[in-house]
This record gives structure tokens, C-alpha cells and sequence, in this order.
């Protein structure tokens, strides 16, 4: 069947995105679910810096591609073997495909999912090949969703039902932004009640992790970046000191105020100098976590002496080290009784035909969450 979806052919084109345009929208040929798929009617996709890295050629992917990989959407079909969902359901995308035989998928590590993240890099499903075409041409999936567009076929593994009260345009935000942000802190960072946080990048995943932070009832939890009016927004999700990123002596700053620095301490920018900084401020015997997904030409030079004699513990967080099946509908109660006002991340609902001005607005820093909405 013939549907609309946002594609791009080549990666790295000059910003303004207003004027260059890199994501078309264009008619492509999407496949039948095959056995272990389920084709999805999209109801909601919104922006992240994972798609706009992809857009930059930052995290270099196969092209083209359709991209959009936060989304959620209502089942329209179901393949072969597939007996846990049924037409009709509602459904939250997760962007690693958990095939939960492999070794970290047993381990309870699907984040890590060897057949997973090998499909995704080769901008495949996990069942092998691609599902999208155009004129015979072969488009490729982004992380197994490619949710900007109308339908998407995806694998069973790749969504998780959510109650049908769930509106599903907050819903989407879900798949990426929520499980990264709130795992890299209840998760990944181990963070106990009352404990000293801080976050280095206040976007929407920052964001989450700041709402973690409360939530865990913690006695500081610092807010660190770039733009003022992020660092303002933070403060009113339960973040008692901000700091801006700039500032020569925002380290020390940060030390003070702490008492020798934070006991966890999670970056989400996806840049060094947030990383490097997130290092300096966490105290001794603390853990930095860094969720953000930085150039791969770029890495951090850790003192070893420092790591031994201190005891800190580095660690990185992918999905929010999340078990999805269980996180996202914990995640989901959390928000529905209104611990996790994560609807205030939603700065507009646009169309597909606003994505590349969309876009700008994101690398611009002027949005936290833009949402992609389709008809009924």
C-alpha cells in the first residue's frame, strides 16, 4: 500500500532546516506485516535529538530512510505468530527491538539486545529486510519504527500495549524521551531516596530525569545548561538549583552548593563538555551517567588514579537500562497520578508537513517536544 512519510536522502545539509528542507515528504510503498510484525496506524510521533543527529550526520545511518522512532499508534494488523496483540490495541513504540533470546535479553538487559541494535544499524527490521520501498528502491527503517508516517509495519518486540485512556499523542513521548531520561536515574544511576542529583542537559529527556529526581524525594537536584529559559523550565519541574553551563566557575559553583559534589550525576546533552563536566561536579564514591548520544569521534579522558582512589563509578545508560514491558506502564501510572507531569513537555502538535521547521526549532534549543499528529 502507497502511504505519506517524511524521508531523507541526505544527511548533513546546512542549517536553517526551514530553507534547506532535508526531510521530504514523499509516497512509498509500505509492505504487509510479516510473521512476528504487526502494521501500526500512527497516531502520534515526536521530535528528538536522536532524529536530528541522524539529520546532521552526527550518528551516520543508511539511507534513505524514513525516520521517527518516539511514537505511538494503534494496531491495524497483525502478522504470523504474533498471539499478544489484536487489532485495535494501543501501542507505545521502544526503539531497540528486544528479541529476548540473546544473552543480554535474558540477562534482563534488552537495551542491549544483540539482534536488535544489529538491525537497527543496518536500518532493518528485526525479522530481516526493510518493509518500505519506493520504485523498487529499498528505504530503510529507523530503529525499527520509522514512525514519521502514516502506517508503519514493525516488529511485536519493537511496542508495548498502553491502556486505550492513554491519549496517544502523550503517550508517544513515552518511547524514548520518559524511559531514558527517568532509567538513567531510577535505573541506571541507582539514585536512593533523598539523594543529591544533577542533570547536564535540560531538554525533554533532562527533563525526565529531573521529574525522577523529585520523585525520588531528593534533597538537591541541580540543573545544568546551556539555554536560560531550559534552566527556568527546570526549576519548575523540581529542580533546586540551576546552573548555567557557561559560567567559569560553574564547577565550583556546583561543589559548593553540594558539599564536594552530587551522588549521582546524569548527562543527556550528547556533547563532551557536558560529559566532562557531569564528571568534575559528582562527588567521590558517586556515579556519572551519561545518556546522551555524543559524536563518535569524540571521547573522555578519565584520571585513573582519580577513579580508583575516589571510587567512581562511570557508567552509560541506553533506554534508561528499562525492561520496557515494565518500565513504560510504570512510567505511564506515575504520570496518570500526577507524579510526573510529563504533558508538560509537549511544546506543539505539528503535521508532517512542519517537520523541518520542527527541526530547526530543536537544534535551534527552542523546543522540547514538538508532536507529529496523524488523522483518526
Amino acid at each position: 500500500m502507497r502511504i505519506k512519510a517524511a524521508v531523507l536522502r541526505q544527511s548533513g545539509l546546512p542549517r536553517p532546516y526551514t530553507t534547506s528542507r532535508p526531510l521530504r515528504i514523499e509516497e512509498v510503498e509500505l509492505a504487509e506485516p510479516g510473521p512476528g510484525e504487526v502494521r501500526l496506524k500512527m497516531a502520534a510521533a515526536s521530535l528528538c535529538h536522536s532524529d536530528l543527529s541522524v539529520v546532521d550526520g552526527v550518528r551516520p545511518r543508511p539511507l534513505p530512510m524514513v525516520l521517527g522512532h518516539e511514537a505511538a499508534g494503534v494496531v491495524e494488523a497483525v502478522g504470523e505468530g504474533v498471539d499478544h496483540l489484536r487489532v485495535g490495541d494501543h501501542v507505545v513504540t521502544v526503539f531497540v527491538p528486544m528479541c529476548g533470546r540473546c544473552g543480554p535479553c535474558r540477562d534482563g538487559r534488552p537495551a542491549l539486545c544483540a539482534p536488535g541494535n544489529a538491525a537497527n544499524g543496518k536500518g532493518e527490521l528485526i525479522g530481516g529486510g526493510r518493509r518500505l520501498s519506493q520504485n523498487g528502491e529499498a528505504i530503510h527503517h529507523h530503529v525499527g519504527v520509522s514512525g514519521f508516517a502514516e502506517l508503519a509495519v514493525v516488529a511485536a518486540c519493537s511496542v508495548v500495549p498502553v491502556d486505550k485512556a492513554i491519549p496517544l499523542e502523550l503517550g508517544a513521548v513515552f518511547g524514548c524521551a520518559v524511559l531514558t531520561g527517568a532509567g538513567a536515574v531510577l535505573n541506571t544511576g541507582g539514585l536512593k531516596a533523598g539523594g543529591t542529583l544533577a542533570v547536564v542537559g535540560c531538554g525533554g529527556v533532562g527533563l525526565n530525569a529531573v521529574m525522577a529526581g523529585k520523585l525520588l524525594g531528593c534533597r538537591q537536584i541541580v540543573a545544568v545548561d546551556l539555554v536560560p529559559a531550559k534552566l527556568e523550565t527546570a526549576k519548575s519541574f523540581g529542580a533546586t538549583l540551576v546552573v548555567d553551563a557557561r559560567a567559569n566557575d560553574a564547577v565550583q559553583m556546583i561543589k559548593n552548593a553540594t558539599g564536594g559534589g552530587v551522588d549521582v550525576a546524569v548527562e543527556t546533552a550528547g556533547a563532551l563538555p557536558a560529559l566532562e563536566l557531569a564528571y568534575e561536579i559528582t562527588a567521590r564514591g558517586g556515579t556519572t551517567v551519561t545518556a546522551g548520544l555524543a559524536p563518535p569521534d569524540k571521547a573522555l579522558a578519565v584520571n585513573q588514579v582519580r577513579l580508583v582512589a575516589e571510587e567512581r563509578t562511570l557508567k552509560g545508560s541506553y533506554v534508561g537500562s528499562c525492561v520496557p514491558q515494565r518500565d513504560l506502564p510504570r512510567f505511564l501510572a506515575l504520570q496518570q497520578a500526577g507524579l510526573m507531569p510529563v504533558e508538560r513537555l509537549i511544546d506543539r502538535t505539528i503535521g508532517l508537513d512542519d517537520l523541518n521547521d520542527a527541526l530547526e526549532a530543536l537544534a535551534a534549543g527552542s523546543a522540547l517536544r514538538q508532536v507529529v499528529t496523524f488523522p483518526a
